[in-house]
């Protein structure tokens, strides 16, 4: 038996389907047998065209023409006649490898695109250097999962995954979840959580360990795992699996009950999302309204800015979808663990403290006002409410304000229809904001508490690093002053206070979090009914 760090409840027993980040190791060796080179050339080329025609039919499938159109561009780019001809070359005439002579010719090419001053022909450094890597893996006989086409059931074992990996991998036949790295606030538990998938990370070497196909055990609730265990050990965990479905099936039976105290005092329960695809999980958890939609998984996996149509089109279907009851959508929350390659943000020493969420919207003016006009022409479709991320003064939550009213005020000249009155908060995640709670709350029209990043900067421990990780501490009494004070200056200002980080779930603090006076409890949508 090993052991991790339960992440997200239930129990899945399935065959491990490996997902190594292999760094790619090319040797500048040269070759005796050019015609060699250059038959393993346009085999890995044939190979990765077959990859690319299935992802691109599987994108028009599940994503429309329009988000398959990025796959045909690699497949133009793949059989590029110039760049081949230069590849044959240099395995001619320098006597090279077919891999040497690809990644030189393609980092030559990236490097190319990378210094053109028009934007657009500057994203597509991306595009040659995504094909570049899938025919690299071939010719070095590196294999690779493509999480989007999984074809049977399976639990996914790796060192980490992106919040790209999760919000595309094919969730049907995902059992479950493993990793080497991470915590419980780490995105890939937050998204187990929220899809309802049994995860445990921080394992250490359960990626060096395991073997494609080897029967795994994960207890999501212990954070046990065994690896190709025993017939007796299968059928207990077989007898908790169903355990678990029928607390599933008694919970279901509180569907459509207020949530209100025994001694009559009602609070909101609500639910966290990251695009429009996870209505179908709220609608399940019986959620009140949705305490927090993370925008930025709209921009991710993708090779460029969303626009403001496409924007638009995912916040009207969550307004719509839940009819009256309340959403507030998070402005752009990029940074820290959350990058995009085609957005120019810099490489820094503490990229949790750095250059990440409102202070990019500040910085990039257009790309906020895109996303707000997007926010706004969706409001007339629900009850929409808007939050700032990452704030940590007066001056960032007035100046977010004024590029706000900036844009209504400009939609309203143009004659397009908005909302009358769309409350607008912040998130408190930076002890700085809590702090000085009282003055915000006179500036705003709620708080929402941000525990995962709180907690963080408060104890001045990375929540992604597991060896520190009993030092991240929901219950420690710096924390709680914090949380407490920041409830009591928003009912002294006459707003409400939210929690939308991961304690919010923690069902030992409920009662504490009630006797402060929190109004309203926003989770991943499975934590709700419980």
């Amino acid at each position: 038996m090993y052991l991790g760090t339960a992440a997200s409840p239930g129990i899945a027993i399935g065959p491990a389907v490996l997902v190594q980040s292999t760094e790619l190791t090319i040797i500048r060796k040269n070759s005796d047998n050019s015609n060699i080179e250059i038959e393993s050339l346009h085999r890995a080329i044939a190979a990765s065209r077959t990859d690319l025609e299935r992802i691109r039919d599987k994108a028009h499938q599940a994503m429309g023409a329009e988000k398959a159109a990025i796959f045909e561009a690699h497949l133009m780019m793949l059989e590029d006649p110039v760049m081949i001809d230069e590849v044959k070359e240099l395995i001619t005439v320098r006597k090279a490898s077919a891999e040497a002579a690809y990644d030189e010719i393609s980092q030559r090419y990236v490097k190319t695109f990378e210094a053109m001053t028009n934007a657009y022909m500057k994203e597509r450094a991306a595009d040659v250097r995504d094909v570049s890597v899938r025919v690299l893996r071939k010719l070095l006989g590196v294999e690779t999962v493509d999480l989007t086409s999984l074809e049977a059931d399976c639990v996914l074992v790796g060192h980490d995954f992106t919040p790209s990996d999760t919000a595309t991998m094919n969730r049907a036949r995902v059992l479950g979840i493993l990793t080497d790295i991470g915590g419980r606030t780490s995105h890939t538990a937050i998204m187990a959580r929220t899809l309802g998938i049994p995860a445990v990370v921080g394992a250490k070497v359960m990626s060096h360990t395991i073997r494609n196909g080897d029967l795994v055990i994960i207890d999501g609730d212990s954070g046990e795992i065994h690896i190709n265990p025993e017939a007796g050990l299968i059928a207990r965990y077989s007898t908790q699996k169903q355990q678990h479905a029928a607390l599933k099936d008694a919970l279901n039976q509180l569907r459509g009950k207020p949530s209100v105290t025994r001694d009559g005092r009602q609070v909101e329960l609500a639910g966290n999302i990251g695009s429009p695809k996870d209505i179908e999980v709220l609608k399940k958890g019986d959620a009140e309204g949705v305490g927090l939609f993370r925008t930025e998984f709209i921009y991710m996996n993708r090779e460029t800015l969303p626009s403001e149509e496409e924007q638009f089109e995912c916040y009207r279907e969550v307004l719509s979808s839940v009819s009256s009851k309340p959403v507030i959508i998070r402005t752009l929350d990029i940074g820290g663990d959350k990058s995009l390659p085609y957005l120019d943000m810099p490489k820094e020493m503490n990229p949790f403290l750095g250059y990440r969420a409102i202070r990019i919207c500040l910085d990039q003016v257009d790309l906020f006002k895109t996303q707000l006009r997007a926010m706004l022409r969706a409001s007339v479709y629900g009850n929409l409410n808007i939050m700032f991320p990452m704030i940590s003064s007066l001056e960032e939550l007035l100046a977010a304000k004024r590029i706000l009213a900036e844009t209504a005020s400009e939609l309203r000249t143009k004659g397009v229809k908005i909302a009358q009155k769309i409350p607008v908060g912040i998130m408190i995640e930076i002890p700085s904001a809590a702090m000085m709670a009282d003055v915000l709350a006179k500036n705003c029209d709620f708080f929402s508490i941000g525990t995962n990043d709180l907690i963080q900067y408060t104890c001045a421990v990375d929540r992604m690093n597991e060896k520190i990780h009993d030092l991240y501490n929901s219950y420690h009494p710096g924390v709680l002053r914090l949380v407490n004070k920041v409830i009591q200056d928003a009912h002294s200002a006459g707003i409400w206070a939210g929690m939308c980080g991961e304690v919010a779930g923690e069902l030992p603090l409920v009662p504490v979090l009630l006797g402060m006076g929190l109004d309203e409890f926003s989770m991943s949508p499975n934590s709700i009914l419980k």
